[in-house]
């Protein structure tokens, strides 16, 4: 017979990795674009981090949405 409260915990314990995931990136895409937003002289490279930051923001989103079918 399975547990029923080691299942809820294995839940919460995915919750808590999803949320922390979604901060993390969300960190990082604000920091690429406040660097990007710094960078004057090397259009490239404001470029890539802009790219980078579009990247964090659709997996914070994919991460949203997965999130969300665990609730």
């Amino acid at each position: 017979m399975k547990n029923p409260f080691h299942q809820e915990s294995k839940k919460e314990s995915l919750e808590e990795v999803l949320e922390n995931s979604i901060q993390m990136e969300e960190d990082l895409m604000r920091t690429y674009l406040i660097t990007a937003e710094r960078i004057n002289d090397d259009a490239e490279l404001k470029d890539r981090l802009e790219n980078f930051a579009e990247g964090n923001a659709k997996r914070t989103k994919q991460l949203i949405d997965e999130l969300q079918k665990e609730k």
